[in-house]
């Protein structure tokens, strides 16, 4: 039976790449979309919502259907303070992953990152972390959450400091220990994602790091 997706964050590297093939699938008869600014896609199965996160009673009941994709996140500079980034990277999410396992959403996955831990000293990886810890506990049927490094990919925004780290990382990836930072394509991990809710088999949570992602992907 064909079955809805929901997506977060679908203007973002990995979100984009997830929109396209959610868009291109079989196996999803529609895509719904929820975010601030238009994702500039016109689809028969896109059902896209302009929603201000900020007030979940506006929204919550639109995060219906089978599978929820998370992918929202920005950067500090972009953000403007620690506070900021922290509610779209962080409270946004789990905002929206709450009112979908409330609404009967069976099958959750999300982008975090490599190093992700809630009580790491770096101000980003404890976000992420306690956003890891904090959705396990919200009852979805099967819960998958994808730790990958430098997403390479062709960003809507020019980040220089991102674009010299997947240089680095690419030369030095066959040091073992700098291996698990390598850069992934982010249509390798949307596609990841997409396969790994669709494994009925998968229950009740996984986390996966690089060489899981590319494997699944």
């Amino acid at each position: 039976m064909p079955k809805t997706a929901i997506l977060i964050g679908a203007t973002g590297l990995t979100g984009s790449q997830l929109l396209k093939q959610l868009l291109n699938d079989v196996r999803y008869s529609t895509v719904k979309v929820l975010h601030r600014r238009s994702a500039g896609t016109e689809h028969p199965k896109l059902d896209e919502h302009i929603i201000n996160f900020d007030a979940p009673e506006e929204w919550k009941d639109l995060v219906r259907g089978d599978h929820l994709f998370s992918a929202l996140g920005t950067t500090l500079r972009k953000a403007g303070s620690e506070d900021e980034q922290y509610k779209i990277d962080n409270t946004y999410q789990y905002e929206v992953a709450k009112a979908a396992a409330e609404n009967g959403v069976k099958r959750y996955a999300l982008v975090s990152t490599v190093g992700a831990k809630a009580n790491s000293n770096n101000f980003y990886l404890r976000m992420k972390g306690e956003l890891d810890e904090s959705i396990e506990h919200l009852g979805f049927e099967y819960t998958a959450i994808f730790r990958p490094s430098f997403l390479d990919g062709d960003r809507k925004e020019f980040r220089l400091g991102e674009k010299i780290g997947i240089i680095f990382a690419k030369l030095l990836s066959w040091i073992p220990g700098i291996r698990k930072y390598r850069p992934i394509p982010a249509e390798t991990v949307a596609r990841a994602m997409i396969s790994d809710l669709n494994n009925e088999q998968n229950l009740p949570q996984n986390i996966y790091e690089m060489d899981e992602i590319f494997k699944l992907g």
